[in-house]
């Protein structure tokens, strides 16, 4: 997916979820695609810079999460278009920075992370192993997590056991 910052006739900027270019190309043709804030399908790409985040900058500021507005109907495989505004509160969520809507992702993600953790048996490299013991009932059942390979993930899971990796922060491999 790719995130574009979306400016209307009107200079209403906001962001805009696609899975490429040709799919927001798509989208624009069709009017799927408006202003949040005038409700405008005349919308074009703005000019956007990167988002660099710093540690400090990250130490600084945890956001309470907040709901992103609800998307409207459109095809099954097309991402979300962008809705007109329901309420001042629809209103105020699309229109957020993206820097604080990835603060919010991370913080979910590391708040998911913990409680999986907390609530595991950490069993190391011998991940693989001690998965299959618990699959075919030589192990007591309980939710395990470690470190395995590539290849071992895609073993297990042809034997029908399911794994999944514990979501990877940013700040982890810094």
């Amino acid at each position: 997916m790719i995130r574009y910052t979306l400016s209307c006739h009107q200079a209403h900027t906001f962001d805009g979820w696609f899975r490429n270019s040709d799919d927001f190309d798509q989208q624009c043709e069709r009017g799927l695609v408006s202003c949040p804030v005038c409700g405008s399908a005349q919308v074009g790409k703005a000019l956007m810079a990167p988002a660099v985040s710093t540690s400090r900058k990250k130490a600084q500021q945890v956001v309470p999460h907040q709901e992103e507005p609800q998307g409207s109907s459109g095809p099954a495989d097309a991402s979300p278009p962008s809705v007109a505004p329901e309420t001042a509160q629809t209103q105020q969520a699309s229109l957020m920075p993206a820097d604080i809507r990835q603060r919010e992702l991370i913080a979910g993600l590391r708040a998911i992370r913990e409680k999986l953790i907390a609530s595991s048996d950490y069993v190391g490299k011998s991940f693989a192993e001690e998965a299959r013991k618990i699959h075919y009932g030589e192990a007591e059942e309980r939710n395990i997590y470690g470190e395995t390979s590539r290849e071992d993930v895609e073993s297990l899971l042809d034997e029908g056991i399911d794994v999944m990796p514990l979501p990877a922060l940013p700040d982890e491999h810094n």
